[in-house]
């Protein structure tokens, strides 16, 4: 017997099934956590007959409605207690090549587990009184939840040709659990890759959720690298796979930014569940092959891969379906993720720190967190000395912008009293003046505060309107005709 015989709900789902005739099992994921000693509050109920029917019974007799009712699956959902119990009938499915949603027959109970995706999902635990707690494994899951292995019950071709997202859950049940993936299964996902993308069979936004679900693990770069072997990120991230490889010129190469990219992912998943982070880690370089140059004497740069790097989000952002209320956040890493390492020298100035602070607002203690995680140096020296130095710059980038209050930092003087004080309508002086002013304040001249700034306006106002002024009535400069 597997689980605590008296977990009262199933008891009483079990005994129910009896009273009533029905012949029901626990299947699914419930039972794979179970085995590995997790406790899940989602519970899939298979049950020979009508699934529905069923399930109208077991609300009954806890007095509570069903939560939803899905008639062409025969399924049925039901929330008691906190936990979340789907009821469907047993069934076997049959694919049309165009289409993952199958078509769907009644079944027994070996016919439903041998539609499963993986082996180790293909189990059934028994909730009659006959056969509480006892195991159905006819493919060998529970072995190979003890191997760590993925395996699919029938042939993988026909199991990814079927479903082809079953290819990306193959690879996040491996990263989630640390299991290999086997062969002959790893085999037939990279054949099957391009069903991922074929006459859109998978949508974009379930591809991409199983990919999200990847970078959310443990330690998702043993997913990510599952990827990119099989081929399969070519296929549904190529910007990713083209960071790959090392070029030697002479005496100099660079490293292989993916597998830079992967530490720097493992190294912030330590740090932080935020999702958005870690996308940021994994696409910090995302520019690097576009702006790779080899200079004499020099070796390999990559100058402006930040700001190249931020502005190829938009793009990936709507191609991936990825929610675009994050993208200003993403892009905001992306591009100053390089701005805080050469503040650890000797002869930076307060306005420098200023500055940053200031620029990073919100998300200054993220971008640290990302600039930390980028330090992947293999000499453990090096890496001690840079930490211990930038320890120092983060120390003191977060206290100018506590004492400076530089979060979400713009003019204490607003656009409106600046018109006013200067008899300006809206136009671009006003934002000339608003930046004169916040130039001041980021370079030490006066405090972040308004009566200071107000002052300062009205010290420069004439000034700078005089100049504003004989700018705008300079004519402006010919361009020379090709002839001339």
């Amino acid at each position: 017997m597997i689980f605590d015989p008296q977990n009262i709900i199933l008891k009483k789902i079990g005994n129910a099934a009896d009273e009533s005739g029905y012949r029901i099992f626990v299947v699914g994921g419930y039972v794979r956590d179970l085995i590995l000693g997790v406790i899940d509050n989602d519970i899939d109920i298979m049950v020979l007959g009508d699934g529905i029917q069923f399930a109208e019974l077991i609300a009954e007799k806890f007095k509570k409605p069903l939560d939803a009712v899905y008639k062409n699956f025969a399924t049925a959902l039901l929330n008691i207690d906190g936990y979340k119990i789907e009821f469907a009938s047993a069934r076997k499915e049959s694919y049309n090549r165009s289409s993952r949603k199958p078509e769907v027959e009644t079944a027994g109970l070996n016919e439903d587990l041998s539609r499963r995706d993986f082996t180790i999902n293909a189990l059934a635990l028994g909730l009659n009184e006959d056969n509480y707690g006892i195991l159905t494994d006819n493919f060998n899951g529970y072995r190979d939840i003890q191997d760590k292995i993925i395996r699919t019950p029938l042939d993988p071709l026909k199991t990814f040709d079927d479903d082809p997202l079953r290819i990306m859950r193959a690879v996040r049940f491996a990263s989630r659990l640390n299991f290999k993936i086997d062969d002959r299964a790893f085999d037939a996902i990279k054949k099957m890759k391009d069903r991922l993308t074929e006459d859109k069979v998978v949508s974009q936004e379930r591809i991409t959720n199983e990919f999200l679900q990847i970078l959310m693990t443990d330690k998702p770069s043993y997913g990510l690298d599952l990827l990119f072997k099989s081929g399969v990120m070519d296929t549904i991230f190529p910007e990713l796979s083209a960071l790959a490889g090392v070029e030697q010129r002479k005496e100099y190469h660079h490293k292989d930014v993916f597998y830079h990219t992967l530490i720097v992912v493992d190294n912030i998943s330590l740090k932080t569940e935020n999702l958005w982070l870690r996308f940021a880690a994994l696409v910090h370089d995302i520019a690097k092959p576009r702006t790779k140059k080899f200079i004499e004497g020099t070796g390999w740069t990559f100058h402006g891969h930040e700001e190249l790097g931020a502005r190829m989000m938009k793009k990936i952002f709507i191609r991936m379906r990825l929610p675009i209320n994050k993208l200003e956040y993403v892009e905001k890493l992306v591009r100053m993720h390089l701005r805080p390492i050469p503040l650890a020298k000797d002869d930076v100035t307060d306005s420098a720190f200023r500055r940053l602070a200031a620029e990073a607002g919100n998300e200054l203690e993220d971008l640290l967190i990302l600039c930390r995680a980028d330090i992947t140096s293999k000499n453990p020296d090096k890496v001690s000395r840079f930490m211990n130095n930038y320890v120092l710059v983060e120390k003191k980038i977060i206290e100018v912008q506590e004492k400076d209050e530089l979060r979400n930092f713009q003019s204490p003087v607003r656009g409106n009293e600046i018109m006013e004080i200067c008899g300006l309508k809206e136009g671009r002086e006003v934002g000339i003046i608003k930046s004169k002013i916040e130039e001041a304040i980021l370079d030490g001249e006066i405090k972040n505060d308004y009566e200071e700034a107000k002052k300062y306006l009205l010290d420069i106002k004439d000034k700078l309107l005089s100049s504003i002024m004989i700018n705008k009535s300079k004519p402006p400069r010919l361009k020379k005709s090709a002839g001339s």
